[in-house]
């Protein structure tokens, strides 16, 4: 009973790991905000991207935005192997074109140069410049 139970334990901990680079192809299945999207309703966030809450200025465009790009379509993320709260982190393409360069460059998010190491920089906009941004993204 408690190999079965161990065995069981191990299984579930296996399942809910990923390994840095692994990717995941599916249906957007819900959009939180815009830096937060789901895939097969596993949750992903996009990495080195600071998007307003809802509650924020430009939050709830945002995430209109998000929603008309991606729900319903199919996306490939390449995850980072980290999580942040209950979402795995990692950069997603829609037909090729990496989502958060699409909403930094549309004005709907920042380049979270922390964790993007720079990479958005060249996509903000003075409409994204003016969006809030978080203190951990400075």
């Amino acid at each position: 009973m408690h190999y079965q139970a161990a065995t069981i334990g191990l299984l579930i901990a296996f399942s809910q790991s990923v390994c840095a680079g692994e990717w995941i192809e599916g249906r957007v299945t819900h959009v939180r905000d815009v830096d937060t999207i789901e895939v097969n309703n596993l949750p992903v966030r996009l990495n080195g991207v600071d998007g307003p809450e809802p509650n924020q200025q430009g939050g709830r465009a945002a995430k209109q935005w998000m929603t008309k790009q991606v729900l319903r379509k199919p996306v490939r993320c390449e995850l980072t192997g980290a999580k942040t709260y209950d979402r795995w982190v990692g950069t997603c393409y829609l037909d090729g074109e990496d989502l958060g360069a699409m909403a930094i460059a549309a004005g709907q998010a920042r380049d979270c140069k922390r964790y993007s190491k720079g990479k958005y920089k060249k996509f903000e906009t003075q409409q994204s410049l003016a969006l809030p941004q978080a203190s951990y993204c400075r």
